[in-house]
């Protein structure tokens, strides 16, 4: 028993079955006890990257801890961008990286790099284990710190003598848990809810907070008790069902008009789970001019951080709501009822005056139109987005109805991310025996070949993951902005020498298809949709399609840019008034 075969038991205690990654010199010892370890399910991955999204997925769609493990130097670098995504939309995760040798630490050892050092900013916490006698402390606060409060990722490091050293003298492995969550105090409850009975147009901003912190009942609940018009986040989509008639739509940059012009003649913001984030809020000064802001969060940090709070209820948000809906809903439907049924209607009617069209005029494909009817035929999938305008596209036109149904890289903005969170994703399901689940990957052309190795791990592992990859042959959302703000001065966005994807795939052993136009596309989804294991739907878009609406840098939410064309729902130009890229530089896209 050396210290690397106790960590392999302490994995398996902490209810661990599934962990990605690939080995190096210095994880040697961890691999070789896996060797002998039927209870983990080890991903052989085909770069460290897609390990630490592929855990990063796993953990997103099943709530649970994701773990990935990579050997020393360029191994740990290579997992930075996915530790710095599940810090920054609060995932859980575990990162083990390998390590020279205690005795060669600081010497510039081969493939010697301070990790520890290297993520301090982006984990919850980091462990170096310099004797084998820590692992039991380390490994325990290492999933207790990642799964309590706001989840997050955190490291251990792992030198390779520590692995080897003899371990028989360490306790077996006991989980410690997770913290308690505390309850909000009165006092801050009873200042929320004098300021809810004062609202005459109130509007509900819920966030990623909602699934963090197991509220979509009672979220659900209250928003059906109170009827208050409801707005959520690109994180936040799926705690209200996309159909329920107070769902305004997602808010922000590329909101609906229904959702922004709701948020900024509010006279109250109830957040819910939220933080402001840039990409909701545009030119902070300017949002929500005239509400007053009630801001329930588990993170005290959030509350006043960039909107002042009338009422902070700092606690657990489930605990929260339930306390509140009650009295709330005497409220508001009693004193202001009248106003507040208006407000409600006016919502309601504008949302439906700005609902989206999908009777695009040509032949060829309108990528909403496509998401949308494949949402309406995949009703239960779980998505994960990678980065660029189909996201925006998904986050629009996807319907759906459970937060952890929509997986994407939302605060860092990481391309590459969707195919090995797909990955992740489908293993999730498949360990929570649902066999019949189903995981769909949206990507782009820039986006897929940051980490199309990853269709080696499919393949290997026969995960019937579909992707659907929409090729504008083009960084389409940086084409975009240098069309709008850019006086159309196109620098480096041509991706027109794009492989023959079909041909990658096939390559890969993964059926693959083609279409190009929109009346083909309805048995081409149908065709990809019933592949028995993975498969890929090649989509050829038109580069000149932009996403509407838009929120141009340093405007409000309510001076969104649209199609200049009123009568076409495929815009390809909105007219706006360019910006200089010193105005830009703090709005720039992903």
């Amino acid at each position: 028993m050396n210290g690397a075969r106790w960590l392999v038991q302490a994995l398996v205690a902490e209810g661990v079955d599934t962990l990605f990654g690939y080995p190096g010199g210095a994880i040697m010892p961890f691999y070789d006890a896996l060797h002998g370890a039927p209870e983990l399910k080890h991903v052989l991955v085909r770069h460290e990257q897609g390990a630490a999204f592929a855990a990063n997925g796993y953990a997103r769609a099943s709530g649970r801890v994701g773990v990935c493990v990579a050997t020393s130097g360029p191994g740990a670098s290579n997992l930075v961008t996915g530790i710095a995504d599940a810090m920054l939309d609060s995932v859980p995760m575990v990162v083990v990286t390998g390590q020279v040798p205690t005795t060669l630490m600081g010497t510039d050892a081969f493939q010697e790099l301070d990790v520890f050092g290297m993520t301090l900013p982006m984990v919850k916490h980091s462990f170096i284990a310099r004797r084998v006698e820590d692992l039991p402390r380390i490994v325990g606060e290492a999933f207790r710190l990642a799964r309590s409060g706001r989840p997050g990722p955190v490291l251990i490091d792992l030198p390779k003598d520590v692995q080897n050293a003899d371990a028989s003298q360490l306790p077996a492995h006991a989980s410690l848990g997770i913290d308690d969550v505390d309850a909000p105090i009165d006092a801050s409850l009873h200042a929320a809810l004098a300021l809810i009975s004062q609202a005459q147009k109130p509007v509900l901003y819920g966030g990623g907070g909602i699934a963090l912190g197991d509220a979509l009942a009672a979220f659900r609940t209250f928003v059906d008790a109170t009827q208050i018009p409801t707005v959520l986040t690109l994180k936040g989509l799926g705690a209200l069902p996309a159909q329920h008639p107070l769902n305004l739509g997602m808010l922000g940059m590329h909101g609906t008009r229904a959702a922004n012009l709701a948020v900024q003649e509010s006279d109250l913001l109830i957040v819910v789970g939220a933080r402001f984030d840039d990409r909701a809020t545009g030119k902070l000064v300017e949002f929500a001019p005239h509400a007053r802001i009630v801001h329930m969060d588990l993170d005290a940090c959030e509350i006043g951080k960039l909107r002042h709070a009338d009422a902070g209820v700092r606690g657990d948000i489930a605990t929260t709501l339930t306390k509140l809906t009650l009295p709330c809903a005497a409220h508001l439907h009693g004193r202001h009822g009248a106003a507040r049924r208006q407000w409600r209607a006016h919502c309601q009617e504008r949302a439906r005056q700005h609902a989206a069209r999908y009777d695009a005029p040509g032949d060829t494909v309108y990528a909403p139109a496509l998401l949308k009817r494949l949402s309406e035929l995949a009703p239960d999938a779980v998505v994960a987005c990678d980065v660029g305008q189909h996201q925006m596209w998904v986050a629009q036109h996807w319907r759906f109805d459970d937060p952890r149904k929509h997986l994407t890289s939302g605060a860092l903005g990481a391309m590459g991310f969707g195919l090995p969170a797909a990955i992740g994703a489908q293993l999730a399901l498949d360990k929570g025996r649902q066999p019949d689940a189903r995981v769909i990957c949206v990507s782009g052309d820039g986006s897929f070949l940051m980490n199309v190795q990853e269709l080696a791990t499919l393949r290997r592992y026969g995960l019937p993951v579909k992707i659907v990859l929409l090729d504008n042959q083009a960084l389409g959302m940086v084409r975009q902005w240098q069309e709008l703000f850019f006086a159309r001065r196109y620098s480096e966005i041509d991706l027109s020498d794009n492989p023959d994807f079909v041909a990658v795939a096939q390559a890969f052993g993964i059926e693959a298809l083609h279409v190009d136009r929109a009346d083909g596309v309805e048995a081409a989804l149908q065709a990809l949709l019933e592949a028995k294991g993975p498969a890929l739907l090649h989509v050829a878009i038109d580069q000149a399609a932009n996403v509407w609406p838009l929120v141009p840098p340093n405007r409000n939410n309510a001076e969104m840019l649209d199609d200049s064309r009123p009568d076409s729902a495929a815009p390809s130009h909105a007219t706006a008034t360019p910006t200089t890229p010193q105005e830009d530089a703090d709005a720039l896209p992903a």
